[in-house]
């Protein structure tokens, strides 16, 4: 039987999985995504884990078929790397992946693709339901959407469509993005900025708090934690849940899917905050069709088992498009 390799470089972790002809895992590996010091260190990790998961499988990494990796960005897929991570330390500048890989596994079908872009794929191929319109939005340390418009998944020339977190909700810019640009999406709503507009929101508007805001440990888990106990949790949590409203309206009007899964670290543990106001409000701003709002039938495991459908189905996630 043949055998097929998934990877997923994510900010916090790397994973690979092996999985047979039909989709199903056979065999896993993960670890934590090096900091440093260069990015050949998180090549590094990526091939260590793909050698484990087929160590795992029991399959020599020469016999795998094909593999798909899904990623941080931005992308460059002409180089098949990372070039410049928004979400990994400035040193990490470029991550070799797509050579390094072939190299390893012996063929020359391996595809790189943005983690949302992953995530979609993984739920067209996975999901009971998998319509041709569709969106994977991720609500995690970034913010970010793989599509897919009357059956095609958009992944730009360059590999970067879908950078939604990089929209503008806030035009008066109060919070500067990772990326050096404000008021934009993943400014507010990432699990990486939540605490940082917490504390914002606490200096600007006085806001009081029992929360450790000054604490370096403190983050996103607390916040939602204390919403609806705490005065500036509170706040904090509705102007998050308003900026969400405003970025997926905008992702239904721009690409009219006819459902939105939703995953990523922010969304998977506070599902009922982060989905409900979504489902709630997204009627007042939107002048198409509402699509389903629902959480990610694949949990945490969207990006690495999306990198594998692509594996299979060369990028599409359609199974009538199953590699031989």
């Amino acid at each position: 039987m043949a055998s097929y390799v998934g990877v997923d470089l994510g900010a916090t972790n790397v994973r690979a999985v092996v999985g047979d002809e039909t989709g199903e895992i056979v065999g896993i590996a993960r670890d934590a995504t090096p900091t440093g010091p260069t990015g050949i260190a998180v090549t590094e990790a990526v091939l260590d884990v793909t050698r484990r998961a087929c160590a795992d499988a029991g399959v020599a990494p020469e016999e795998v078929v094909a593999a798909g990796v899904g990623s941080v960005g931005p992308l460059d897929l002409a180089a098949g790397a990372v070039e410049d991570p928004a979400n990994l330390p400035d040193r990490i500048d470029r991550v070799p992946l797509t050579g390094p890989l072939s190299e390893l596994l012996d063929t020359d079908r391996v595809s790189l693709h943005n983690d949302t872009n992953a995530g979609v794929i993984g739920e067209r191929f996975y999901s009971d339901r998998n319509p041709d319109d569709m969106v994977y939005l991720t609500i995690s340390t970034g913010i970010g959407a793989g599509v897919c418009v009357d059956g095609n998944v958009l992944t730009g020339w360059d590999g970067n469509a879908g950078e939604v977190g990089h929209v503008v909700v806030d035009h008066e810019g109060a919070m500067t993005c990772g990326c050096g640009r404000e008021g934009h999406w993943e400014a507010y709503c990432s699990g990486q900025n939540v605490p940082r507009y917490a504390r914002h929101l606490h200096e600007t508007e006085d806001v009081p708090t029992d929360m450790p805001v000054d604490d370096e440990s403190f983050g996103a888990p607390e916040v939602f934690a204390a919403a609806g106990t705490d005065p500036l949790a509170t706040l904090t949590v509705e102007r998050v849940q308003r900026w969400n409203v405003i970025g997926v309206a905008d992702l239904v009007h721009a690409y009219a899917p006819l459902v939105v899964f939703v995953g990523g670290a922010v969304a998977l543990e506070n599902p009922e905050t982060v989905l409900e106001p979504i489902r709630e409000r997204l009627p007042e701003r939107v002048m198409t069709n509402v699509p389903d709002v629902t959480l990610t039938t694949l949990g945490d495991d969207v990006v690495v088992k999306g990198a594998l459908a692509a594996a299979l189905t060369d990028g599409t996630g359609d199974r009538s498009r199953l590699s031989a």
